[in-house]
């Protein structure tokens, strides 16, 4: 799924683009992100921001991060924060494009409004243990957004703390 994620929002995977990843657990995908965009060529304003509600997995995520380039974090073209992330970031948005890797029961509203005009937005929905899609919402250069149903997915659901 971390393949299919990159290939689906490579485009926006650029330098300059402010990118969220909400549910980063282990910061994989996060420095997969950071990296593809650091191979197109460095930007000064190039944000990748990781979110994860477990304190343990924001703690691991950085430690890995930090042995596999201590620059991503240290340069702070990425940042790994802990938070709801059914709220996503704002104050670091808005992002050209938004992975989710758990799933949200309903369409997310504030995920989707922190898009950028022309972004696109990654996320299975669906209730948990039930029936999920991975869809694609992309935002154009009105605001209006169009939502695509891409296949059938099970992910764990989009929780925090409680």
């Amino acid at each position: 799924m971390h393949a299919f994620a990159l290939f689906n929002l490579s485009e926006f995977l650029v330098p300059g683009a402010h990118i969220l990843d909400v549910g980063s657990g282990s910061g994989y995908l996060t420095a997969c992100l950071a990296r593809f965009v650091k191979n197109k060529g460095d930007h000064p304003d190039t944000k990748i921001v990781g979110i994860e509600h477990q304190p343990n997995l924001v703690a691991l995520s950085k430690e890995n991060l930090n042995k596999d380039d201590e620059s991503l974090l240290s340069s702070g073209h990425v940042v790994i924060v802990q938070g709801d992330g059914r709220k996503g970031y704002p104050e670091l948005g808005p992002y050209d494009a938004i992975h989710v890797g758990a799933a949200s029961p309903e369409t997310p509203t504030a995920l989707i409004e922190q898009l950028k005009k022309g972004g696109r937005l990654l996320v299975p929905v669906g209730p948990e243990g039930g029936t999920q899609y991975m869809e694609q919402f992309d935002k154009d250069d009105r605001g209006n957004v169009q939502r695509t149903r891409l296949m059938g997915v099970m992910y764990v659901p989009l929780t925090d703390l409680r």
